[in-house]
């Protein structure tokens, strides 16, 4: 299992954002973050600052979104939707989509409900709740 240092995951999305008009082939993980970057406009000034973009902290007392947890948040939500695991993930997301009417709202909403569940976990120190989780992205859709 994959599992990078906050540098290296930092340093993929610096990386893939240098690579976008070069001659260099991009990976599917790639063409992937470079979507997600093209979808936020107000990190693309932070991914030309290279180090300094590396060592920056975004401390969330003081009000700041990390926008490298919150990049890494939407490619992990995409491998989550491409396989439908948690089980059910998909259907919620599709379901929020049609419902907003924006691809990219129903994709934070998921992504709100994803950083919920990692902090549960995290707190309570057990694996995520998968199904509260999905019942979370679910939420609102009956009304």
């Amino acid at each position: 299992m994959y599992n990078p240092t906050r540098d290296q995951a930092r340093q993929f999305f610096l990386d893939t954002w240098a690579k976008r008009n070069g001659p260099q082939p991009l990976t599917q993980m790639e063409v992937l973050a470079l979507t997600i970057i093209g979808r936020h406009p107000e990190y693309q000034s932070l991914m030309d600052q290279g180090e300094r973009a590396l060592s920056r902290e975004y401390p969330p007392e003081l009000g700041e979104t990390n926008p490298f947890l919150h990049m890494s948040l939407h490619l992990a939500i995409e491998e989550q939707l491409a396989i439908d695991q948690p089980p059910g993930i998909r259907a919620a997301f599709e379901a929020q989509r049609a419902k907003l009417g924006d691809e990219h709202a129903a994709l934070h909403r998921v992504l709100d409900c994803l950083g919920e569940t990692i902090w549960r976990a995290q707190r309570d120190r057990q694996p995520p709740d998968g199904a509260a989780y999905v019942a979370c992205v679910r939420q609102g859709l009956d009304a």
